[in-house]
């Protein structure tokens, strides 16, 4: 027979401190260039389970990553094409720097994350 203590349910924390670290670590792309998609990566699926909207948050910056490496790769061949894709990249830095910033400020005041131009993918 089983007691009731193992039907306990596993009670999930909320780590605000944990949610802002998840997005600005996107900001290692800029030091690393790749370390921005892991370290994010590593964090959601070692505490989705644990901390509470750490699963909303980690896949809203998966697909964020995911996108702007989609968009970076179609500027490539528009470098070609009158200096577009230059411009192109430009724009997506901005964005993969600013943004990730304005999300881990919406995370430490309990909102919701909104990542401009992500395609849902995860």
């Amino acid at each position: 027979m089983y007691s009731n203590q193992s039907k306990i349910k596993y009670k999930m924390r909320e780590d605000r401190q944990l949610l802002v670290v998840t997005h600005l670590t996107q900001l290692l792309d800029l030091i690393t260039g790749f370390g921005g998609f892991i370290v994010p990566l590593i964090l959601w699926i070692t505490q989705r389970d644990k901390i509470l909207m750490m699963d909303e948050h980690g896949k809203s910056i998966m697909n964020f990553q995911l996108s702007m490496f989609i968009y970076a790769i179609i500027c490539i061949p528009l470098i070609f094409l009158f200096g577009l894709g230059i411009l192109g990249l430009i724009i997506i830095g901005i964005i993969c720097f600013v943004f990730p910033i304005v999300n881990a400020v919406k995370a430490s005041n309990g909102e919701r994350p909104n990542y401009p131009l992500s395609i849902k993918i995860v």
